[in-house]
């Protein structure tokens, strides 16, 4: 798989739709769980659930077979796992009260460009 290509993919879904503060994370030199996190959140749980159902829906189109997805029914934070890359969509309050950000502050951010 092409993590590149598909943080691509799951950014665009994610701009697509309107959603908030979108960030990449590239973790692939200090976790095994994957390469990159791309994270964002939606104004409400309904926007959240949308996010994640054009990630979805993206991912799919390409080619890319989702692993797991937790946290749909609540719309507070949706993960969604592809491998090699893991999407994180949150409400605004879960965003911040879980901090992400801060929890992998040692990978390096990468501008969208940098793909």
């Amino acid at each position: 798989m092409n993590s590149k290509e598909m943080v691509k993919i799951a950014y665009n879904a994610l701009d697509d739709k309107k959603a908030n503060d979108i960030k990449i994370i590239n973790i692939g030199d200090i976790s095994s769980i994957g390469d990159y996190l791309v994270i964002a959140d939606g104004s409400n749980n309904n926007h959240v659930q949308a996010l994640c159902d054009n990630v979805d829906e993206m991912m799919h189109k390409s080619g890319y077979k989702l692993k797991n997805r937790e946290g749909y029914s609540n719309g507070g934070w949706i993960l969604l796992d592809y491998y090699d890359i893991i999407v994180h969509i949150f409400s605004e309050e879960e965003r911040s009260f879980y901090d992400l950000e801060h929890i992998w502050r040692d990978g390096g951010y990468v501008a969208i460009g940098e793909l």
